[in-house]
């Protein structure tokens, strides 16, 4: 029993121990070189030395008195420092380190509370109100670790992981309210809400295809020898991308926000067969069941075992939720300190331009009344703009200028070369940047001054419209066109064949036009943002013919002007755009007739 009571003893200390290196790695930001590796390593460490005690003493530390929510916290810890990492690195070992760690625990009942007024183990809290008491502690640790396993289910995109965790959640946190009945858990149904909002948004077609790049479908052999041209002059590659969104009413789920959650994937590669074969094994071999106790069977290095060489490396991607002006620009300085030379920078911003519903209604029915005969899509000068429509609102509800993100902000920044897409109502203030840079020429893609939904609807519903379309176009035009999620399974697919012949297409015409703008010439060979490219081109030509205005409010700008190759009005773009509203039996919902830019 003393050897037992000793080694509780140093179970405990060497937890204290990894504790303080964990809070120190989890303080530090997720982006640049700020020492966030040489902390998180540490903190592995620690955690290792931590989870060999556990296993070699596993049998007296148990007699002593360890309790399964002890060892289920350990390994939660080491699951949030995967997820960290694959935050600040995009390695998606990372994320299957995080998800295997966090299906063990589940699979355990690591954090399976015992009844109110029963003691959890042995110790001085065991009976009485104490007993309640950490009870209702261990309650909590185990809605905050199902709050987490589920944004890693969803980012893994394993869809019935993902609804039996969000059943779980939801009876848990009824169990909790009818257990504690003297505790408020109304934060936690608030959770709820959001989590069931985001899943009804993020669901809605059950048989859509990964967001990621995926080789398979995303890369068109047929054109390779036109992108290729452009390597013999400058090329620059996506290495480095700052994600953030904010509005009021957001769908969003903890500290994600479908905005961001979308893109992310979007800048992520598929990964190959031969990796998912490993992330199964794994994963299979990190739930071995085992109820007699705290179990050491979890592989502290299994993330180590799986790598995707067949793979580039993914872009590293700083997300920043609800940032202030001055954290996104100080964000962004440090991320463009470390840009390499032949690196470009993907900047991305979902923001409303108003502080609250009223302001934006206000200007909804005011730019709606006024049409506008100048094309969107085929301006090249910028644009000076005064008042209230002259910037991105990065804040609560109220007026106040430090909570305003001007396009003056951002032009120290083109010293540098930049992506930036801007999904707002008031995105138009951003072409201010064009030809007003410091020393790089920067790429805009800009989104509709008016979304083609509901005023205001496309952010609370949905995310934006026009992020929908960049990392989810097919999704995106279903929804546009009033297709509900029950669309028959093999009309869908066949949709999605039709889309993927029109990028392929849209892919060749670009490529092999006269008189592209160097700025897209040197960004082409990089397939995330070719993609975008292509998908921006999609997005225009949709809304183009789904409005029978003849002014640009409806439609997406990009800066500096692609070719009119690839306008709304050439052949090659509304030949599939037609066709695909025929196969889903929606083209009496576009103006196909005479269109003109």
């Amino acid at each position: 029993m003393a050897d037992g009571e000793a080694a509780y003893r140093e179970f405990k200390a060497l937890v204290e121990a990894a504790d303080r290196k964990f809070a120190r790695a989890r303080d530090l930001p997720l982006y640049g070189s700020g020492g966030g590796d040489h902390h998180s390593r540490k903190a592995f460490k620690a955690y290792t030395r931590l989870w060999r005690l556990q296993q070699e003493r596993r049998r007296d530390l148990v007699a002593a008195g360890l309790r399964r929510w002890e060892i289920g916290e350990v390994a939660s810890r080491i699951g949030q420092l995967y997820y960290a990492r694959y935050l600040r690195t995009a390695e998606p070992r990372s994320l299957v380190g995080a998800y295997v760690f966090y299906e063990a625990i589940y699979s355990r009942g690591y954090f399976a509370a015992p009844a109110p007024g029963h003691a959890s183990g042995s110790g001085s809290a065991a009976g009485g109100g104490g007993g309640k008491h950490q009870g209702l502690l261990i309650r909590y640790k185990e809605l905050r670790f199902i709050a987490r396993f589920l944004v890693v289910a969803m980012l893994m995109r394993r869809a019935e992981a993902v609804d039996h965790l969000a059943g779980r959640l939801r009876s848990l946190v009824h169990e909790s309210k009818s257990a504690y009945p003297k505790t408020n858990f109304k934060e936690w149904k608030q959770v709820l809400q959001e989590l069931e909002r985001f899943l009804k948004a993020d669901g809605a077609y059950k048989g859509s295809r990964s967001l990621r790049y995926d080789n398979l479908f995303d890369s068109y052999t047929s054109n390779l020898a036109s992108i290729a041209r452009f390597h013999s002059k400058r090329v620059l590659k996506l290495k480095e991308a700052v994600l953030t969104s904010y509005r009021r009413n957001e769908v969003k789920f903890t500290e994600l926000t479908l905005d961001t959650f979308r893109m992310l994937q979007c800048l992520e590669w598929e990964p190959t067969g031969s990796y998912q074969i490993a992330v199964k094994e794994l994963t299979e071999n990190g739930t071995m069941s085992d109820q007699s106790g705290p179990s050491g069977l979890i592989d502290i290095h299994l993330s180590t075992e799986i790598s995707d060489g067949n793979l580039p490396s993914n872009p590293q991607k700083a997300i920043i939720y609800h940032p202030t002006v001055s954290h996104l620009i100080a964000v962004l300085a440090t991320i463009c300190e470390e840009l390499s030379q032949d690196s470009i920078l993907l900047i991305y911003i979902s923001a409303s331009g108003f502080p609250d519903q009223n302001a934006f209604q206000k200007y909804a029915s005011s730019s709606s009344s006024s049409a506008r005969s100048a094309s969107a899509f085929s301006t090249d000068k910028p644009n000076s703009h005064t008042g209230s429509n002259s910037h991105l609102w990065l804040g609560p509800r109220g007026n106040g200028g430090p909570n305003n993100l001007y396009p003056e902000d951002l032009i120290p920044f083109t010293r540098y070369p930049l992506f930036l897409v801007i999904d707002s109502e008031n995105s138009h203030a951003f072409k201010a940047i064009h030809n007003a840079e410091k020393g790089e020429p920067a790429a805009l893609l800009l989104s509709p001054r008016i979304s083609s939904a509901m005023p205001g609807a496309e952010s609370v519903c949905n995310g934006g419209q026009f992020t929908y379309f960049l990392t989810a176009p097919m999704q995106a035009f279903c929804q546009l066109a009033g297709i509900t999620s029950d669309i028959d399974v093999d009309t869908y697919a066949n949709a999605e064949n039709i889309l993927l012949s029109a990028l392929e297409q849209y892919e060749e015409t670009l490529c092999t036009s006269v008189g592209l703008n160097i700025v897209w010439g040197q960004i082409l060979p990089d397939p995330f943002l070719r993609r975008l490219i292509l998908r921006f081109i999609f997005c225009r030509a949709v809304l183009f013919y789904f409005h029978p205005e003849e002014h640009g409010e409806h439609l997406p700008t990009c800066l500096p002007s692609l070719p009119e190759s690839v306008s709304p009005n050439a052949k090659a773009i509304r030949t599939p755009i037609l066709l695909l509203a025929e196969n889903l039996v929606v083209s009496n919902r576009f103006h196909f007739g005479n269109r003109t830019m």
